[in-house]
């Protein structure tokens, strides 16, 4: 599973990594207020994404016994 490739619905191609965890991107979203929003379910504006890689802990900080060399 974790040689194969993966297309989340939600964030697009991610990964998983030697621990398990898989890594996407973070999303920080803002609450619309009422005059902003368009229609119905449009609650969020995009603020800012940060990459997989940097919105987890890294591989080395885990200390889980699979990703050990």
């Amino acid at each position: 599973m974790k040689a194969m490739p993966m297309d989340d619905d939600c964030f697009g191609p991610d990964q998983i990594r030697a621990d398990g965890r898989k890594l996407h991107p973070a999303l920080l979203l803002e609450v619309k207020s009422p005059a902003e929003s368009r229609g119905p379910w449009d609650y969020y504006k995009l603020l800012r994404t940060t990459p997989g890689e940097q919105a987890f802990r890294l591989l080395a900080d885990g200390g889980c016994a699979l990703a050990r060399n």
